[in-house]
């Protein structure tokens, strides 16, 4: 395998290996645990190029629906399925938006940060929000009193994390990626 591939690899199994670590930082609310999850699916985002973030959140949720522990809810098909399971499968086009404005604002890495996490935090909750209504038999503002409004403040200081670190991290990374 090339040394770039291997890279490649490498990259995408990092940000896979934060994204599961992250499901261990958590604060236990019900239905949903505030987690630190969506702080490297944003990370992802800002600091990848967009097949390589969509592949770190897929061999996540791969994973962890083959089995291991490695959800907020654990691991198998029922900790993907679950109620949660639409926020896991909202980062896949979250993280895919956020990162394909990455590269559309490129040289503008502030401001390209700031935007991704946001668009990136709202794919996650336009998937999360309707699942978790769905599997929970929630109303409307059930939904959003259980599944979004306790997580706002810790959404905006993530976004903030992500508005500070990416623009430090994202260099590098696209600097490995241009090694040959």
């Amino acid at each position: 395998m090339e040394r770039k591939q291997i890279t490649k690899t490498v990259l995408v199994a990092l940000f896979a290996a934060l994204v599961a670590a992250g499901a261990f930082i958590k604060i236990p609310f019900v239905p949903v645990p505030m987690t630190l999850q969506t702080l490297f699916a944003l990370l992802a985002a800002a600091c990848l190029p967009p097949s390589m973030a969509v592949y770190s959140i897929v061999i996540y949720i791969f994973l962890g629906a083959i089995g291991l522990p490695i959800l907020t809810a654990g691991g198998g098909l029922a900790a993907v399925l679950g109620p949660t399971g639409g926020y896991l499968f909202g980062m896949i086009p979250g993280v895919l938006a956020g990162s394909a404005l990455m590269k559309v604002l490129g040289s503008r890495i502030r401001l390209a940060s700031l935007l991704s996490a946001i668009v990136t935090t709202v794919f996650i909750y336009l998937v999360g929000l309707p699942w978790l209504a769905w599997q929970m038999e929630l109303s409307f503002l059930s939904v959003l009193t259980a599944g979004l409004v306790p997580f706002i403040p810790g959404d905006i200081l993530k976004i903030v994390v992500v508005f500070f670190i990416a623009p430090v991290i994202q260099p590098r990374v696209k600097e490995l990626l241009e090694k040959e």
